[in-house]
């Protein structure tokens, strides 16, 4: 344990995902004026916890529920992405609010937590590349691109199970799209919820290296939320990260699980991927079980002490903990960079692929159009029945 703190006040623990926004959201309205993080003992995370798990650096999840989609999606996540600005404006001493592989590096060396924004689930843009743009000037620096449902342009993880149909055989071509459009701007494509089709297809047309937030190995237990071997050994081929989710069904396939059982994760894939594809990845607060000895965000040292006793180098823990996320986020960057004349993708998705009662349709001159038919087709009808009626 010595020596894992002691690497840990070396190298930030980068954490890719933590659910405590939906907290805010579901235990108080996001009404956190009057709530005091320091003590708040509802969660798996409060500041107490942080500074004993020392962590470093934290994505935090805007997520908001696929029930959202067609509805209120696009509010809902605005008001996540605030809760966290707002968190961090009324905790400064403990966060700081970051945007960049370099903000992370200087939150450390004030004794901060850098606090990012991923938006969880592609429902939460409603197909719309300009929410994407606006999301990314609010912060936004990861979008996984499904949560549990599909959207107009992708799959989710569920087609794999069979319990849902696929629509667009992996990522519709506005999915491709889109993945064009989070390179120029430099959105981490985080495939943590995608099925086999589209951590494929995304690994195949990225320009950028790929996350998955909060996945662990398929080898280890077979549930689909899961990253399989081949898919490791890609992530590896196109510099990416699998960052290890805590979440006892994703670890062991059942209810309960131990934090050596978590080890056996990093275990697997530091041997097909290698050391520099792994990341810490909990799912703290977005989850209902976790193993005995990983209960909170105070307990990781305990996971990189147990790596230490296993046989991990100094070096090889190092990675994991921070700097194999940095390096993915400083290549992002960099493709970001390399394509700054490139202007952005204004094209926006069919309306046929989006129309729902809840949507209008200005803007796209055909949808237009068709509903003027509509419009004067429902009055000649209504001009021929009069004329009936009056003749009858």
């Amino acid at each position: 344990m010595t020596r894992a703190l002691k690497l840990m006040s070396e190298t930030p623990l980068i954490d890719g995902h933590n659910d405590l926004p939906w907290q805010l959201r579901g235990q108080f309205n996001n009404q956190i004026k009057e709530l005091d993080l320091h003590t708040l003992s509802t969660t798996h995370t409060n500041i107490r916890k942080i500074k004993q798990g020392r962590l470093g650096a934290q994505f935090w999840s805007a997520y908001v529920p696929c029930q959202t989609q067609y509805k209120d999606a696009v509010r809902q996540t605005l008001e996540q992405i605030d809760v966290i600005h707002r968190m961090c404006e009324k905790y400064t001493e403990t966060f700081m609010f970051a945007t960049s592989s370099q903000d992370i590096l200087d939150a450390f060396r004030l004794n901060k937590t850098a606090s990012l924004i991923g938006v969880e689930g592609g429902h939460s843009i409603d197909s719309s590349l300009g929410v994407l743009r606006t999301m990314y000037q609010l912060g936004v620096r990861y979008l996984t691109l499904t949560h549990s449902c599909n959207t107009p342009w992708a799959d989710n993880w569920l087609v794999d199970t069979g319990s849902e149909p696929s629509r667009h055989n992996g990522l519709s071509s506005f999915g491709k799209q889109l993945i064009g459009e989070m390179n120029r701007l430099g959105v981490m494509i985080d495939l943590a919820h995608a099925p086999l089709s589209v951590m494929n297809q995304v690994l195949d047309w990225s320009k950028a290296p790929v996350i998955f937030s909060h996945s662990s190995a398929y080898s280890v237990c077979p549930h689909r939320r899961n990253v399989p071997d081949e898919v490791l050994v890609r992530v590896n081929q196109t510099g990416g990260i699998v960052m290890v989710n805590f979440y006892n069904d994703y670890v062991t396939c059942s209810k309960t699980a131990k934090l050596s059982d978590v080890a056996d994760h990093f275990d697997h894939i530091k041997k097909v991927g290698g050391a520099g594809v792994i990341g810490f990845g909990g799912d703290y607060d977005g989850v209902s079980r976790l193993p005995e000895g990983l209960e909170d965000v105070s307990k990781v040292p305990s996971l990189v002490a147990e790596l230490l006793r296993r046989g991990w180098t100094d070096e090889e823990v190092k990675a994991a903990l921070g700097q194999n996320l940095l390096r993915v986020m400083k290549e992002v960057e960099r493709v970001r960079d390399s394509l700054n004349s490139s202007m952005p993708d204004d094209v926006p998705i069919p309306y046929k692929e989006v129309e729902n009662p809840c949507r209008t349709s200005f803007g796209y001159q055909n949808a237009g159009n068709e509903f003027s038919l509509s419009r004067a087709a429902l009055l000649l009808i209504l001009i021929l029945q009069a004329g009936v009626t009056f003749n009858t």
